[in-house]
């Protein structure tokens, strides 16, 4: 169940900044007295520069971000399985049902984003943050954070790193503009 709360929280955090900042939050955990935060803020002028640029789309046209679900429902059934009550089922049968909505998801990331590991190093190895990697948000500290860079500490998680960012344009019709995925009808 916690991989379906996980993915929800993944898209939701994709597509809502408001979201992304409440996650934030909440991974960075309460901070000690004195702590530095995780991840600096956003300046304000970056924040104010991203707004015009979401306006600047054609009237009638479509956000990356649906593109984006869109394909995902299309080659992966990522919204159904995300959508589908799940109460009815069994465990096995929810994971049979994660292992190829996983696979065709990764295809997916892979074709459009090229993901790649932030990190070449293993997880439980040491790491060296710098200040020039936190202030590029290239590293998020966790833990007992106190004193100043470089911190020196254990490698939870190699990060990701998109190599490319690909998504199609969206050719359809305005009155389309927010569907993810259409009605089927199959004909008999």
């Amino acid at each position: 169940m916690r991989l379906f709360l996980a993915i929800r929280a993944f898209f939701a955090t994709l597509f809502s900044g408001a979201t992304a900042d409440r996650v934030r939050v909440a991974l960075s955990g309460p901070e000690s007295e004195g702590a530095r935060p995780a991840v600096p803020a956003p300046e304000p002028q970056a924040a104010a520069s991203a707004a015009p640029a979401s306006k600047a789309k054609p009237v009638g046209g479509r956000s990356d971000a649906l593109t984006l679900l869109a394909a995902l429902q299309r080659e992966a059934r990522l919204v159904d399985i995300v959508q589908e009550p799940l109460d009815s089922f069994s465990d096995q049968q929810i994971g049979a049902a994660a292992r190829d909505v996983l696979r065709n998801v990764a295809q997916v990331l892979e074709r459009m984003f090229g993901l790649q590991p932030l990190a070449s190093a293993e997880e439980g190895s040491d790491w060296d943050a710098t200040e020039e990697d936190i202030a590029a948000g290239r590293v998020r500290l966790t833990g007992q954070v106190s004193g100043s860079p470089p911190y020196r500490g254990s490698l939870v998680h190699p990060g990701w790193l998109a190599s490319r960012c690909e998504i199609p344009i969206w050719n359809g019709k305005g009155d389309a503009a927010k569907v993810v995925s259409p009605v089927e009808v199959e004909l008999r």
